[in-house]
């Protein structure tokens, strides 16, 4: 195992992994912008450096700084956590170029299945099913409604160097298609750095499903069930539960045992996730694949028990996989809900300010996993999300009701904030989505129906002191460290 390892991000997955090394006994290093000075991870890091300004391409996109930091302070090997330079083949080969170990697949396999319409070509030569659309890249609007023509309305323009839900298109019809292949191509390139796009079937009430695996340089993989991603806005995910509700066992065995191969296909080490379109009639195709850790992680490690950065700082290591896919068991469901500090009545605007309350939830079988603290500022300048609830439960239902009462439990408030926690309360209440019928289309349909106003008991005034608490020693109880409702 590494003795210290850098870790080239921030916010709550920078602090998981931090902690993971620490019960592995291996030191770590934080780098940090200068916004970021008061995070928890670098109270909490065994060293830290500050790289740059708040800019995330001055600091933590900024590969050289974080490179020289790993190299004054003798790390071994740097853990890209998701986002930033996470799923930069560049960034991993210039870490080898350097003689550190980049935490994830090697630079080839992540140029090969970073590269979207790359990757749909290597998955359909592994045998996987894909979605109707092009197989390389479009290169003209002209040739762009050519293939939208044979396949038909509506379609999806996605960024061939794209991830993390960005610079995606939905054309309706052909009158929209010429500018949004353009206005597509114009995003790739600011966003990616690369306008090359390609075009898909859009499936109007798809699910999204994914799969994640575990694989190391040995040839050795394992997948470890299927999670949900289907509640989303903006092709951003806000709900994750596993394993995929109301779908057969056939066809979750299909898709776990469709995407190990793909992996093991393409040559993968370390964790991936392979994602998945679902129909109504439980047909998939291939949509893509995360070379990185997921935000929702924790959904597969609460039904599995297995520890996913454990396993990825072993097998980066030189370690075979210590899991055999008979080892793996899938025990109840958990559900994750993100707590961003966005405004769902204003489109998911983000809402930063100072947390002047932050009180997460506990209990049974509730994990919370944030950097967020009272008093700490949430800046403009990077992701919104604060939070991320998981609970676990034996079946579905009791995991809905466990969520329920956590996400009642967290009390967040500061100027100007607002959190996605009563969006995610309509979520849960939602009766397609209680039955585990639902697709990527429920945030908008809730969105355009008026939200359900509160309860009349939840506005109800507190009861006034009796004469025995007003009579106590101490006087009556304050309400100061009482949970309150978010905003």
């Amino acid at each position: 195992m590494f003795e210290k390892i850098l870790i080239a991000n921030r916010g709550e997955i920078a602090l998981r992994v931090v902690r993971a090394c620490r019960e592995l006994g291996v030191r770590t290093v934080a780098v940090y912008s200068v916004a970021d000075r008061d995070s928890a991870v670098v109270r909490l890091a065994d060293e830290a450096v500050c790289i740059g300004p708040p800019e995330s391409r001055q600091s933590y996109r900024n590969a050289a700084a974080i490179v020289e930091a790993a190299r004054r302070t003798g790390a071994q090997a740097v853990h890209p956590g998701y986002g930033f330079l996470a799923e930069d083949a560049d960034f991993a080969e210039i870490c080898a170029d350097n003689g550190l170990v980049f935490i994830g697949p090697s630079p080839e396999v992540m140029a090969a299945l970073g590269d979207k319409a790359r990757a749909r070509s290597l998955m359909r030569e592994a045998g996987l099913p894909l979605p109707a659309g092009s197989l390389a890249t479009v290169g003209t609007a002209a040739r762009a409604r050519e293939i939208a023509d044979e396949i038909g309305y509506p379609v999806i323009i996605k960024c061939a160097a794209g991830g993390g839900g960005r610079g995606m298109t939905v054309v309706r019809s052909a009158d929209e298609l010429g500018p949004a292949y353009e206005r597509t191509r114009i995003t790739a390139q600011a966003v990616f750095g690369d306008d090359r796009v390609y075009l898909e079937r859009y499936l109007v009430q798809a699910r999204h499903v994914e799969v994640q695996l575990l694989c190391d340089g040995y040839g050795n993989g394992v997948h470890l069930g299927t999670r949900d991603c289907s509640v989303q806005r903006r092709h951003q995910k806000l709900v994750e539960e596993g394993p995929a509700p109301a779908l057969s066992v056939g066809t979750l065995d299909a898709l776990a045992n469709s995407a190990l191969r793909g992996a093991l296909r393409a040559g993968y080490t370390g964790a991936a996730t392979f994602e998945f379109l679902v129909d109504e009639a439980e047909r998939f195709s291939f949509m893509e694949v995360n070379c990185r850790i997921q935000v929702e992680h924790p959904v597969t490690e609460m039904i599995t028990g297995v520890d996913l950065v454990h396993e990825q700082l072993h097998i980066a290591a030189g370690v075979p996989l210590r899991l055999r896919q008979a080892d793996v068991r899938i025990a109840g469901v958990a559900v994750e809900c993100r707590v961003n500090v966005e405004d769902s009545d204003r489109g998911f605007a983000p809402t930063p300010g100072r947390l002047s309350r932050f009180s997460p939830p506990g209990g049974p079988f509730t994990r919370v996993d944030t950097h967020g603290y009272p008093g700490y500022l949430v800046g403009p300048y990077y992701d919104s999300l604060l939070a991320k609830v998981v609970v676990w439960a034996p079946d579905r239902d009791l995991a809905l009701g466990r969520m329920e009462r956590a996400l009642h439990e967290f009390d967040v408030d500061g100027p100007g904030v607002r959190t996605t926690i009563p969006f995610l309360r309509r979520v849960l209440d939602d009766a397609g989505f209680r039955k585990g019928r639902y697709s990527t289309g429920l945030v908008d349909r809730l969105l355009r129906a008026p939200a359900t106003p509160p309860a009349p008991a939840a506005l109800a005034a507190p009861a006034a002191p009796t004469a025995a608490m007003a009579a106590s020693p101490g006087g009556p109880p304050t309400t100061a460290n009482l949970p309150r409702r978010t905003r």
